[in-house]
């Protein structure tokens, strides 16, 4: 009982504001990928612009620090989003999508620190993730490795290999920028990204693509 009262809880974060509160200095690492490409040409971009983009991965891995005034050290959290479209349609000179996203936090957290999870990344992404459909504990592997970052997370899966090379030819050029707060924001090449769900009304998997960044965060 006490479990699913603060799933209610969590939950019910979806739809007010989160914000961050005192105490806040927290700093880690982040990794995104989507279901389009951030890193193409033209003619890619304009064919997926009004198509795909619209699912996205989000995860951040906390090394230290507090937020909301409470110890997030050593804990992750991630997000998966779906939006009605593009997910970057307002970089694009669009309407901002509306967004559901499935939250899974860290189950070795405990119930304020899972709030605080949850507070932290809708702060961070600006509110991208829209409306919190659900929130699950669930076991979060978030492996920051030399040549990639792997992570899962229940129903998601990721592998983004930091090391790819960005043709410029055919025009090809960085169209978006993280939806996250991130320093020193690096492209990568997205080779497994997955999400097996119900809870958004859709499934996916995007692998090798150029639909990636990851870098550090700190607030």
């Amino acid at each position: 009982m006490k479990r699913m009262i603060v799933l209610a809880a969590l939950i019910g974060l979806g739809g007010s504001p989160l914000l961050a509160g005192g105490g806040s200095t927290v700093s880690g690492s982040y990794v995104e990928a989507r279901t389009a490409e951030v890193f193409t040409g033209g003619c890619v971009m304009n064919s997926e612009a009004g198509t795909a983009g619209k699912q996205a991965v989000l995860a951040w891995k906390v090394d230290r620090g507090t937020f909301n005034g409470v110890s997030l050290d050593g804990l992750s959290v991630v997000a998966a989003l779906s939006g009605t479209t593009n997910l970057g349609m307002v970089e694009m000179g669009g309407v901002r999508p509306e967004v559901r996203s499935s939250v899974f936090v860290d189950a070795r957290a405990n119930a304020a620190q899972k709030m605080a999870l949850v507070a932290m990344a809708n702060d961070l992404s600006h509110g991208v993730m829209g409306t919190i459909v659900s929130v699950m504990p669930t076991p979060i592997q978030f492996a920051d490795n030399t040549n990639d970052i792997q992570v899962a997370a229940g129903q998601v899966s990721l592998d983004v290999n930091k090391h790819v090379s960005h043709d410029p030819s055919c025009g090809a050029e960085q169209w978006f920028k993280p939806f996250s707060s991130v320093e020193d924001a690096t492209l990568g090449l997205t080779e497994q990204h997955s999400f097996s769900g119900s809870n958004l009304g859709v499934k996916w998997s995007a692998p090798n693509q150029r639909s990636s960044f990851f870098g550090t965060f700190s607030r």
